[in-house]
């Protein structure tokens, strides 16, 4: 009887009066990742800083091309502030697509929103993005410090939680739509392991894209990480608020792609233990 009433229940309110089974799963999810690790989730900030370091070198060291990239911070810091978000993109994601068949005892057998399943492993993502960040306060103290750059912090700092709000927006309506093509036609996390590596290479992860008249000039214009990123960077970095035409492009694509994910998703759920 509860559970036909649940059924009743507006998907926003039923998903809210199962808050606490997606803080269990987030954390179950940590767990699991980080079990007989010796880091554990200072892994979170070894991938990136890792990827910052080999970046650094070959950009700078073995190929020097930073001039080239008219960047006017420190080059280190400019690609740490893209490879946080992108690992916290790159790591929800791949969790997220495969979140509902990893998950198969409880989408046959217990009752709840499905949509918690690929929205706790975007939540545990977050946590390593959080531990990830701390590191940035470190290296823009030290750049401060020891080089001739100078860290002025502004206002446009407090824009940053609407950053992280948007691609979270943009990491749950793809999260939504992967989980759930991936339990249909498992072809789909192979496939999206290949477009993820692509994807960072045109996005503005390690190194700016500007849009042109190109083919891959179009192309990264239509990505909306590109904006994501560098909004971070903006808000961060330079103390600017982001680019207003290109932001905006990524705010309405995040919400209509959460709202096109979710809609989708809804219909398709009571499929999804027959399907798994």
């Amino acid at each position: 009887m509860t559970t036909s009433v649940q059924t009743h229940q507006h998907p926003l309110v039923e998903l809210w009066n199962y808050r606490h089974l997606l803080v269990s799963l987030t954390v179950r999810e940590l767990r699991i990742r980080y079990k007989q690790s010796m880091l554990g989730i200072g892994w979170a900030i070894c991938v990136p800083l890792s990827m910052m370091l080999i970046f650094t070198f070959v950009f700078t060291r073995a190929v020097d091309v930073v001039a080239a990239m008219k960047i006017d911070i420190p080059y280190a810091l400019f690609a740490y502030t893209g490879l946080v978000p992108w690992a916290f993109f790159a790591a929800g994601m791949t969790s997220a697509v495969n979140s509902l068949v990893n998950n198969r005892s409880l989408v046959t057998k217990v009752y709840f929103p499905r949509e918690v399943l690929p929205m706790s492993a975007i939540g545990s993502a977050f946590i390593d993005f959080l531990v990830a960040s701390v590191v940035l306060i470190g290296l823009i103290a030290y750049f401060h410090v020891f080089t001739e750059w100078q860290f002025a912090p502004t206002p446009a700092m407090l824009f940053l939680p609407i950053v992280v709000g948007v691609q979270i927006m943009f990491m749950t309506g793809l999260a939504l739509m992967l989980s759930m093509a991936n339990l249909f036609y498992r072809d789909v996390r192979q496939v999206f392991t290949v477009v993820l590596q692509l994807w960072m290479f045109a996005t503005n992860v390690v190194y700016p894209l500007k849009p042109d008249d190109s083919l891959i000039g179009r192309v990264v214009s239509l990505n909306p990480m590109t904006p994501i990123i560098g909004a971070y960077r903006d808000c961060v970095v330079y103390g600017r608020l982001p680019e207003t035409g290109p932001f905006l492009y990524a705010v309405l694509v995040s919400v209509a792609l959460l709202a096109f994910g979710w809609t989708c998703f809804q219909h398709a759920s009571y499929k999804f233990a027959e399907r798994i």
